[in-house]
């Protein structure tokens, strides 16, 4: 079912983003279930009925702390960042990962398959390279990719070469206590729900990535696909598994 998209007072350029994701504008908000709400702040994730919305934003809240005051140390160590690595994200969701990435220099190629999620991530991109200055490079960085991305890194793989490591978030139930946190996971897990093929994702992860594929879970999570890592590094409440690749090239 395509998401619907409830327009207030939005000019043609947004209007033309949001159609290039399959997306069709509406002139009501539904009665139902999440919905894109589109206005002069940009595009907002909603509930019907409810007031809460989730918004990619890349210049304040949690990014920006991200940003000014680290929090991005184990997640460096994890994809090797000090070899200035090729970077896929093969999840790409909210692109919170991706920014920190993209953050450190790096040029992080994200992939997202669900139209909404597309869609909201390509908004928080636009306003964080047209609005801040501060984030302006750090966007400039990454490069969205709209489609099933099992099939599109392959793809990808094949025209613009194999990158050295691919990067998997996969949805897992939220754990923190943070009202917001639950409210926002709550309207993504309804948008787009929690069911993947791990077998798949990590399959094509290790038959593209060149180096490794860095796999983000909560620290007592179970492994992707019940298929355990060559190492992890752990932190207090997250940790990465990092597994091998299917044709490994050197140097």
């Amino acid at each position: 079912m395509t998401t619907p998209v409830y327009l207030i007072n939005t000019d043609d350029k947004l209007q033309a983003q949001i159609r290039s994701f399959g997306l069709l504008p509406q002139t009501e908000a539904p009665q139902s279930g999440e919905y894109l709400l589109a206005g002069h702040e940009g595009i907002a994730l909603c509930r019907a009925g409810e007031k809460g919305q989730v918004r990619v934003d890349f210049a304040g809240g949690a990014a920006q702390y991200r940003r000014q005051k680290g929090g991005g140390e184990l997640i460096a160590k994890a994809v090797n960042h000090t070899a200035s690595p090729t970077v896929w994200d093969g999840t790409g969701g909210l692109g919170r990962d991706a920014f920190v990435l993209a953050s450190l220099g790096l040029h992080v190629d994200v992939f997202e398959q669900h139209p909404a999620v597309a869609c909201l991530l390509a908004d928080g991109l636009r306003r964080a390279a047209d609005e801040d200055a501060e984030t302006a490079a750090t966007a400039a960085r990454i490069t969205l990719h709209f489609g099933d991305t099992c099939t599109l890194m392959p793809q990808w793989a094949g025209s613009a070469g194999r990158p050295d490591v691919v990067y998997l978030d996969p949805m897992y139930p939220e754990r923190r206590k943070s009202a917001a946190v639950k409210k926002e996971m709550a309207y993504f897990h309804g948008l787009v729900g929690t069911a993947q093929d791990e077998a798949r994702l990590l399959a094509v992860a290790r038959a593209v990535a060149k180096k490794r594929v860095v796999v983000k879970r909560p620290r007592l999570g179970q492994f992707l696909n019940g298929e355990a890592p060559a190492y992890q590094y752990s932190g207090k409440s997250t940790r990465f598994d990092v597994y091998l690749p299917e044709y490994p090239e050197h140097g």
